[in-house]
């Protein structure tokens, strides 16, 4: 025995269409509405700011008097400096972290993904750092660095260092002694991230790669690596975006580009010009501007290097 359903009138269907899109509509403004404080912040602290720094850019401007437009002047200006050359030099060569932080917070995220008694303990105190202010992490590794320091003593003792200097006095290697701290710090931020990408990666795919003979090497190469690309895009391109503009820890470490500007970036660059005593924030506003740029080129390599991010497992 079959029921016949009763026939629904136009009129009654566009009725139920009409109140189901009034719901729809009634939800996507409740959503909004939750949102618009955030989006407020988000363009009176973000949007804002970046479309007025770039305004900035092709203008005189010292605070006391108003924007004057003067076009590319800046850009030539800045263009001629062969001070933020070497800072944009330096600020390239701090790219050369990324790789190395990479490789080991996804070395240090398989470790910590085990199922081991007391693994939260190792994941807590590999993030420590993360949460600790570049002040005090700053201090605290300028202290290791100095002369007579427990650095020099380590190096020293496997026979890595002739003579007791400090290695942030040093135009030689200053600038990769404060790299080493900008590892250190960072490993745990992004040993969270791909900790959480390995967690995304189906089990099933690596038991039955296993089951079928694969060795661990082979699972890791054919199964894990390529599982990871999304995240491994992700944090190549943060790594790489600080990396461009890094300023705090060198700021904190090596003041002014100490020593001999052997440290110094071109967001110090930026920086002095517009807090220094200059108050020439429109050549500042130039000079990121450039930064901005060159970090969107290094982001589109990492898309290129990581195949847009796509995953394969």
């Amino acid at each position: 025995m079959t029921t016949k359903g009763r026939r629904v009138s136009r009129r009654e269907q566009h009725r139920i269409g009409g109140t189901g899109a009034s719901v729809t509509v009634r939800n996507t403004l409740i959503a909004y509405a939750f949102m618009l404080p955030f989006l407020i912040l988000l363009v009176v602290y973000h949007t804002w700011p970046v479309i007025f720094g770039s305004y900035l850019a092709f203008t005189k401007y010292n605070i006391i008097s108003p924007p004057q437009w003067v076009g590319l002047d800046n850009f030539r200006e800045l263009f001629a400096d062969e001070q933020f050359w070497s800072g944009l030099r330096n600020s390239l060569k701090y790219v050369l972290v990324v790789p190395v932080i990479q490789v080991i917070s996804i070395l240090v995220a398989l470790l910590v993904n085990r199922p081991l008694r007391g693994i939260g303990f190792f994941r807590t105190a590999y993030y420590v750092p993360v949460v600790t202010s570049f002040a005090v992490v700053g201090l605290i590794w300028s202290w290791l660095y100095k002369q007579g320091g427990a650095v020099n003593s380590v190096l020293m003792g496997l026979g890595l260092m002739r003579g007791d200097h400090s290695l942030l006095d040093n135009p030689a290697t200053a600038l990769f002694a404060v790299m080493f701290v900008t590892l250190w710090k960072g490993i745990g931020y992004y040993m969270v991230l791909y900790l959480a990408g390995l967690q995304g990666i189906s089990r099933e795919l690596e038991e039955a790669a296993t089951i079928d003979g694969a060795t661990r090497s082979q699972v890791f190469w054919n199964i894990t690596l390529p599982g990871l690309r999304p995240t491994i895009l992700v944090c190549s391109l943060l790594s790489t975006i600080s990396a461009i503009k890094v300023f705090e820890e060198l700021y904190v470490m090596t003041p002014n580009g100490y020593p001999a500007g052997s440290t110094y970036s071109a967001l110090m660059y930026s920086f002095s010009k517009a807090f220094g005593g200059d108050f020439n924030f429109g050549l500042a506003a130039a000079a990121s501007m450039v930064v901005a740029v060159v970090s969107i080129l290094f982001g589109l390599i990492n898309f290129r290097l990581t195949k847009g991010g796509r995953s394969d497992a």
